[in-house]
């Protein structure tokens, strides 16, 4: 279908929805939900809560539908809508957090590590479907490279203008007018915003982003080192696993409030729990953040089957992982559509 048609089916749709045509806002919407879902869970770095933020824009917008004058083209309009809820659930639901934000690493291992339930945990993203390349012609960072975990967590790290405002120019190209009028303040006030996230967030990630490690490396050799990580985990083989990890590797297991940084005390860790001490592993490679990652299965004893324990995010240095973060918990297998239990 040529671009002319696509339009001239767009307006239909725009006129028919705007008629209380629900199958044509369906239309009109389809192809714009995976981005919009993405630009949720980075301002609110949670699943759940990008579906509740979605699908509250959504009804939002269908009931706004009649005030979109067609100033801006409906996806900014839409981009519009879907900040001003993310900005009313941070207002109320607060920040996202990961172990290294709480506290500093153990040297060994701690056995009986509680789940701290007074956190709001950072959590993973399935990112299938969601597109590499820039949002709009002026975004600095591509639209994966924008969910890895580095970045997601950063943002956490700001008031939710700041975040917002970081999101609307450098991962989507809004211009700072465009950026004011969907925030209701001033381009000054924007630009200040966004000269102070963006020391913030610079400060916080590593580089280089690991959209660019990954396409160095190659999807055969990251297969490798993914297909060695599991197999280490699901041997106990606690050689094989150091020798895939930097010198200054860093294991956190959000609720788990504890985390490890340095070879010794991941190395200690490894030994004394997941190598020796929980039982039967099995896994399942992902991705999730646009990193490659692990879901891995745990039978404690007997025959039964694995069952869901964690989705383990992989960060790399050039060909060795520099970080896991193991998201503990059954209820992070289920938006990456994985099976309920492996035999």
């Amino acid at each position: 279908m040529s671009d002319i048609s696509v339009r001239t089916a767009d307006d239909s749709d725009l006129a028919r929805a705007r008629d209380g045509d629900g199958a044509a806002f369906t239309r009109l919407m389809e192809p714009l939900r995976r981005e919009l879902h993405a630009h949720c869970y980075r301002m609110l770095g949670s699943v759940h809560d990008a579906d509740d933020a979605l699908q509250d824009a959504l009804l939002r917008a269908w009931r706004g539908l009649s005030r979109f004058e067609g100033r801006s083209t409906l996806r900014s309009w839409l981009y519009t809508v879907a900040t001003r809820t993310c900005l009313d659930l941070v207002e109320t639901r607060g920040r996202r957090a990961l172990p290294v934000d709480l506290g500093p690493s153990s040297e060994r291992a701690v056995l009986g590590d509680t789940p701290r339930t007074d956190v709001a945990w950072l959590g993973p993203y399935p990112d299938a479907g969601l597109y590499g390349g820039p949002a709009g012609p002026h975004a600095r960072y591509e639209q994966r490279e924008a969910v890895e975990l580095a970045f997601v967590a950063a943002l956490q790290h700001l008031p939710g203008n700041q975040r917002a405002a970081l999101l609307l120019f450098e991962v989507l190209g809004f211009s700072a007018a465009e950026i004011a009028a969907t925030m209701d303040t001033t381009i000054a006030s924007v630009n200040s915003a966004l000269q102070r996230a963006r020391a913030i967030v610079a400060e916080k990630i590593p580089a280089p982003a690991q959209q660019r490690t990954l396409r160095k490396l190659g999807d055969a050799r990251l297969r490798e080192i993914v297909a060695g990580y599991s197999t280490a985990l699901e041997r106990g083989d606690a050689d094989a696993l150091v020798a895939l990890l930097t010198e200054d590797v860093t294991w956190s297991m959000p609720p788990l409030p504890r985390w490890y940084r340095g070879l010794t005390a991941v190395t200690d860790f490894a030994t004394r729990v997941p190598l020796t001490a929980c039982g039967s592993w099995r896994h399942i490679p992902v991705t999730a953040n646009a990193q490659p990652a692990v879901a891995c299965y745990l039978r404690n004893a007997g025959t039964g089957p694995h069952l869901p324990w964690s989705v383990n995010v992989l960060t790399l240095r050039g060909d060795r992982v520099a970080a896991i973060t193991s998201f503990v918990g059954p209820e992070h297998f289920i938006p990456f559509g994985l099976p309920a239990s492996l035999p």
